[in-house]
């Protein structure tokens, strides 16, 4: 008998991946600034934009709840979810995460936190949302392969 733990395996909990390239992104903004004042309507588009990110993870952790498994990524699933945000994304939790960022990024309206956004995906699909899925199929088996042929990973 193995003694193999029953949780996913992140390798970080997925908001410390945004907020660190966004950190590194405002980092940036020293030794090169930039602005986007002149490109967007920063404040609005981005404060609105940032909402509908917070509602999307507020929504898909209150489907989470309803069906009474953990949203954080490192506890053991109970159920595959497939009701809520869950029927359009696999991962609504990090596409809302990802809206927010955006937003962010407009609000501040610098565009240091938006070149580091492609490595922060790059980062989190390997060391994140790549063990949970792999952790959903072997717990799940069938039920999650046919969940991940019929809804897409992002949109």
């Amino acid at each position: 008998m193995t003694d193999v733990p029953d949780r996913p395996g992140v390798a970080a909990p997925p908001p410390l991946f945004y907020g660190v390239g966004f950190l590194v992104g405002l980092l940036l903004e020293r030794l090169v600034p930039s602005e986007l004042w002149h490109v967007l309507p920063v404040p609005t588009l981005g404060g609105g934009v940032m909402l509908a990110g917070l509602a999307l993870v507020l929504w898909a952790g209150a489907t989470f709840a309803r069906h009474r498994t953990p949203v954080a990524p490192y506890r053991a699933s109970t159920t595959i979810v497939e009701t809520g945000p869950y029927r359009f994304t696999r991962n609504p939790i990090y596409l809302g995460m990802l809206l927010f960022y955006l937003g962010g990024v407009a609000w501040a309206g610098r565009l240091g936190p938006l070149v580091m956004l492609p490595l922060v995906i790059l980062a989190l699909q390997p060391l994140v949302i790549a063990r949970e899925e792999r952790y959903l199929l072997a717990k799940f088996g069938e039920r999650y392969q046919r969940y991940r042929e019929r809804v897409r990973r992002w949109i």
